[in-house]
């Protein structure tokens, strides 16, 4: 059966408005997006003569994780698109809490991807044979390709990509896959499937460890330190969040940010947990 047809993101001209739509529009559901481990469901929503697609995750659609077993992952993807909004990078599309045909859930604007189906992280992703990871490429690690052979994962050395990489190591998150990354057509880089993010402890899993160690830039450093007066105690950023996640948690993201500002550099590999996803598309 074919893909039904996108809608682009009609009547709306900023992300207030964007907002606005996923949050009181009506919901339409077209269809489950089958490769996801979670219910997944691709609607159009519409509201006074505006109209989109998005993705609805109702929270009974949850599967329940062994380190994330409370039914919490809609409120974690909306708890990320609050903490890219605030680092003023806009990294994560337009995100919402509500309820919806089958519950609550999160809503989130649909992004098309500027890449071919089926091509994840192309263009941002690959795999080189050698050692070394060539101009314009970052070294991730070594991967077996079968029949004995290895070959270097790499990832394009893109400022769009650092800035993404500095979010997931404040938001904690354990799945940076490749096919989390979305180019959209007129430039931007977005992340999706935040879920299982903000844990207490670390759990940061990535596909982009390239800039592991490295000093981090004046931008993100500027970015930082804004981030860490929005979650001082009583700011707006963090009484929304302390409605997402539990206060353990919360104060941990605050620890992130502090320790990505004291020692000034990209975090690097725990040694205590998996440093890439699986699969890692």
């Amino acid at each position: 059966m074919p893909a039904p047809e996108r809608l682009p993101a009609t009547g709306v001209t900023d992300t207030g408005e964007i907002e606005e739509l996923l949050a009181k529009g009506e919901l339409t559901v077209i269809g489950r997006i089958r490769e996801a481990s979670n219910a997944v469901l691709l609607c159009t929503v519409t509201h006074e003569g505006a109209s989109a697609d998005c993705v609805y995750k109702p929270v009974k659609g949850e599967r329940p994780l062994w380190d994330f077993p409370d039914g919490s992952l809609a409120q974690r993807e909306v708890a990320a698109y609050l903490v890219s909004e605030a680092t003023g990078w806009g990294l994560v599309p337009a995100t919402v809490l509500r309820d919806g045909p089958y519950g609550e859930g999160m809503v989130q604007r649909w992004i098309e991807s500027a890449e071919p189906e089926g091509e994840a992280g192309a263009g941002l992703l690959a795999l080189v044979d050698g050692e070394e990871a060539g101009e314009g490429w970052k070294p991730v690690a070594l991967a077996e390709v079968g029949e004995g052979r290895s070959a270097l994962l790499v990832h394009a050395d893109d400022p769009r990509l650092r800035r993404l990489s500095v979010l997931d190591a404040v938001i904690n998150n354990g799945d940076r896959k490749g096919g989390h990354l979305l180019p959209a057509p007129d430039g931007r880089l977005y992340g999706i499937d935040h879920g299982v993010t903000f844990h207490a402890e670390d759990k940061l899993r990535t596909l982009l460890w390239g800039w592991a160690g490295e000093p981090l830039t004046d931008e993100a450093r500027e970015v930082l330190t804004g981030l860490a007066a929005e979650l001082a105690e009583g700011a707006p950023l963090a009484t929304r969040l302390a409605e997402l996640i539990t206060t353990v948690e919360l104060a941990a993201v605050r620890a992130r940010v502090a320790h990505l500002l004291r020692t000034g550099t990209h975090p690097q590999p725990s040694g205590q947990w998996p440093s890439i996803p699986w699969p890692p598309v």
